[in-house]
């Protein structure tokens, strides 16, 4: 799926701002019609934002279901006789839009966009009213899965219900992303791909169009200069000269498709990735991932996007010589994406497959009830869409299929087969991975990927307050998961909670101390391990979770506050990540 891009052919309408707003309390909403017109009483809400910080109301907050959204747009005179297209970024869970009244499309999937050709639908050069229900639900077919429980005893309000899911982090819902409308002549450029490689001093971008003519392609390097030219849908065009994307350094061309009256610019970096023994290689050299899982959640907007702080983050990432981050636990929005093709940030791309473990004994994830034929069906809708969206990207590395799912029961290997055979259909030039949290000796899967990605709490969930125990035990375990599969590791996830300002010597827990003392621990190991080819900490900042007994105004793991100050742990790993670069 192309991202709209305004250009001389393609115009781009953003419809963001203050939209009408109402949940739907009674769950009448559809049955009255909601979407001819919301009801006198619905509210201001912001698009893009997470509803649930928004307003006073604590029954928002952790709402369960449909909540409507409403706004008005024009569509210019001059696109009458083009293709007229209505896009969201994403609406978190599952979405169902009405263009004056009509449905025009659906989407289950809350990170992801979804279109359609909304031409049937507008009154060109007048007035028109735009209605989505977005629901939040999530259950044994959505991802992340979940469970909403009703079986309750007479100690409850009638009708009680909870959300639950299986997942550290809040369940933020609404219209997360962008809402654009953009034209394009009838007969249109539908996608491209590019793929590329190198050697010595020529670069080679391997292209496909999709398109309704005939299609000529332009390659323009950074200044916008002319290095290339072909025509054809498909083709091998040659870079002289070849400056190559690398971390660090996103050098980016441009590769312009004509094609009848429609035109497209679609940026793109010459680089290779490969696993190759106990190394990972981009462009032919050992990388050593330095970097951090993360969350998209800020103060108010919950999981909305923010421009202010993703560029933020990038300048925070750049202060303390990181150089990657895998988007746990869920896509990131095409505008993150895109400033880490620029700045040269190396990205393992991770799909919504997130809580596919209870943590409890004799509880199974892969059965007929859970994780199986509906969920498994989406799981492979998402990655195609995944691909679709991010396959040009040259800061994507690597994509990552799951997030610590319990991979050590019989029926994962099936299920995991199956996901990882479509992601080599559709990926031929990266490497796949998994993200594992078991006991390597019983996990079934290990061997369908790449290379292996762990998460690990030693001294925290396991012998809180015991930092001695690291050594042996990290040790131990990551050596068992090399034994086993031979395959090079990174180390995911590894962390404290931490309380900004709270201080004690010798270390305890929540201290920033103790933080700090932990991680330069498991940096200790990975740095004699041979075949560990990366640190991500988790996580880069505080974020937000459901209310618990573990948490107190949400996971405190960051080296960063929920408001990007730094803690002790911030300043630590600047220094060693500077140090070696």
């Amino acid at each position: 799926m192309l991202l709209p891009r305004e250009n001389e052919v393609r115009e781009v309408k953003d419809l963001c701002g203050v939209w009408k707003f109402k949940a739907d309390w009674e769950n009448c909403g559809r049955g009255e019609n909601w979407q001819q017109k919301l009801p006198e009483d619905a509210i201001p809400m912001p698009v893009p934002s997470s509803y649930n910080d928004i307003t006073q109301d604590s029954r928002l907050r952790d709402f369960i279901g449909d909540v409507w959204y409403e706004t008005e747009f024009y569509v210019p005179a001059g696109w009458k006789g083009k293709r007229v297209v209505l896009r969201f970024g994403s609406a978190t869970h599952k979405a169902q839009v009405w263009v004056n009244g009509s449905c025009c499309m659906q989407h289950k999937g809350g990170y992801l966009p979804f279109e359609a050709d909304v031409s049937a639908y507008v009154n060109i050069g007048g007035n028109n009213r735009l209605t989505v229900a977005v629901n939040n639900v999530l259950d044994w077919t959505t991802l992340p899965p979940g469970e909403v429980k009703t079986a309750f005893d007479d100690r409850y309000p009638e009708g009680y219900r909870v959300q639950e899911y299986f997942h550290d982090f809040f369940n933020y819902a609404g219209i997360h992303r962008p809402v654009r409308l953009y034209c394009t002549p009838k007969d249109y450029i539908r996608d491209v791909t590019i793929n590329t490689s190198w050697e010595g001093t020529q670069g080679i971008a391997s292209y496909e169009v999709e398109a309704d003519g005939q299609v000529h392609v332009r390659i323009l390097d950074m200044d916008g200069q002319e290095v290339a030219r072909q025509t054809g849908a498909t083709g091998k065009v040659p870079i002289e000269n070849v400056q190559l994307w690398q971390p660090g350094k996103g050098y980016l061309y441009t590769l312009e498709v004509h094609s009848g009256e429609d035109l497209y610019r679609q940026p793109f970096g010459v680089r290779t990735v490969e696993v190759k023994g106990n190394h990972f290689l981009i462009n032919g050299k050992p990388f050593y991932f330095k970097g951090f899982g993360k969350h998209e959640d800020m103060d108010i907007k919950g999981k909305g996007l923010d421009l202010p702080i993703i560029v933020k983050d990038f300048n925070l990432l750049r202060w303390l010589g990181a150089n990657s981050v895998r988007t746990s636990h869920y896509p990131y929005a095409e505008e993150w994406m895109d400033l880490a093709d620029r700045e040269g940030i190396v990205v393992i791309d991770e799909t919504t497959a997130v809580g596919f473990n209870f943590f409890k004994e004799g509880e199974q994830v892969f059965c007929p009830n859970r994780a199986s034929g509906e969920v498994l069906e989406h799981h492979l809708q998402v990655l195609r869409e995944l691909y679709a969206r991010d396959k040009n990207h040259p800061c994507v590395v690597a994509w990552s299929v799951a997030n610590e799912a319990k991979t050590q029961e019989e029926n994962a290997l099936p299920y995991f087969e199956v996901v990882a055979a479509e992601m080599r259909r559709l990926e031929k030039h990266r490497p796949v991975t998994i993200v594992m949290n078991v006991n390597p000796a019983e996990d079934r899967v290990g061997q369908l990927f790449d290379f292996i990605c762990v998460n690990g709490y030693n001294s925290w969930y396991n012998d809180p307050g015991h930092l001695e125990v690291i050594d042996r035990q990290l040790e131990h375990r990551l050596r068992m998961w090399y034994e086993k599969y031979h395959k090079p590791l990174i180390m995911t996830e590894f962390g404290a909670d931490t309380i900004a300002g709270f201080h004690q010597d010798p270390p305890v827990m929540f201290t920033e101390e103790y933080q700090c003392e932990m991680i330069s621990r498991f940096q200790a190991v990975f740095d004699r391990l041979e075949f560990v080819i990366g640190e991500h900490i988790w996580a880069f900042a505080d974020f937000a979770t459901k209310q618990g007994i573990t948490r107190v105004g949400g996971n405190k793991k960051g080296v960063f506050t929920r408001q990007r100050q730094p803690k002790m742990a911030a300043y630590m790993l600047k220094e060693r990540w500077h140090e070696n670069k």
